[in-house]
């Protein structure tokens, strides 16, 4: 199958989708930040370069990272578009669980995604723009698109940073009550995002499976390269064994729920954007286990 047609698809959704998905975003925010609190930030007076460091190799390691790898690999444009939106976005959740099954260090972990998620709601669409640009292929597409610039950055900024602040205010005003809400929000806003994109994909089924595992290999090295990544910074600080754990782990776990949601109410619904996030979101949770079963079944040193 032509890889190349993946570009011409768009996943269209049912009727009405135009006003679930800016709600989904909105949703998966406020899930997010259900559970921040302020002292999840408190790392940052202890070990303020080391935490620099860190969040430095998530914020802009990474997609420097992928804007090398696009360069290198030339994908067709649309998987390009992909890889990048999923290197602009927040770590996931995940990546706390998953660090405190590796015996890393949960607190720098939680900080991390924390500020990550802080920093999306403000910048996640800037740069998005930014880094596609630097990308002649996909720049191009985004441009084909039509997309509005300044209106995609307004609309997602508040759609982001809304959610955020009143998911903020809420867990330290009403920590268990957030507790509580929070997983029932996180599980309705996922199957919601699954039913949307499951039905989308029926049109162009055969596309999608004939492409899937040449998608899937630029999903797991990609993958592979972000864990590469935070375990080589974290240890070119001079990090210590459970920083980096939790370094490598947050800089490989993103928030793929996001960088879908963005895709399909931003960008058209690209074929090759959206399978290349599909895919990814599903192979960097069974990768995120496994380095994780594998760290914890070795000393720290």
């Amino acid at each position: 199958m032509d890889a190349a047609a993946l570009d011409a698809i768009r996943i269209d959704l049912a009727p009405g989708a135009s006003l679930i998905m800016p709600a989904l975003l909105s949703l998966v925010m406020l899930a997010v930040a259900l559970n921040l609190h302020l002292s999840d930030f408190a790392i940052i007076k202890r070990q303020p370069r080391r935490f620099l460091g860190a969040a430095a190799l998530q914020l802009l390691g990474l997609p420097l990272l992928t804007l090398g790898l696009v360069h290198i690999l030339n994908p067709i444009p649309s998987i390009a578009l992909g890889m990048i939106v999923v290197a602009c976005c927040p770590g996931g959740n995940m990546s706390n669980f998953f660090t405190h099954l590796a015996r890393g260090d949960t607190a720098l972990s939680v900080a991390l995604t924390a500020t990550s998620s802080l920093f999306a709601a403000l910048m996640t669409p800037i740069s998005i723009l930014f880094w596609t640009s630097l990308y002649g292929p996909s720049d191009e597409l985004v441009s084909a698109i039509e997309v509005d610039a300044i209106s995609f950055v307004v609309q997602t900024t508040i759609l982001l940073a809304v959610p955020l602040a009143l998911g903020m205010v809420m867990a330290h005003r009403f920590p268990k009550t957030a507790a509580r809400v929070r997983p029932g929000l996180m599980v309705a806003s996922i199957l919601a995002l699954v039913f949307l994109v499951v039905g989308g994909l029926a049109s162009n089924w055969e596309i999608f499976t004939g492409t899937a595992v040449m998608v899937l290999g630029i999903a797991v090295l990609h993958n592979a390269l972000a864990f590469g990544l935070g375990a080589a910074g974290a240890r070119a600080m001079g990090m210590e064994a459970k920083q980096r754990r939790s370094v490598t782990v947050e800089v490989g776990i993103q928030n793929t729920s996001l960088a879908l949601i963005i895709l399909l109410s931003q960008f058209d619904g690209l074929g090759g954007a959206a399978a290349l996030v599909g895919l990814w979101s599903v192979w960097h949770l069974c990768a995120g286990a496994v380095l994780a079963a594998v760290f914890r079944g070795r000393a720290l040193s």
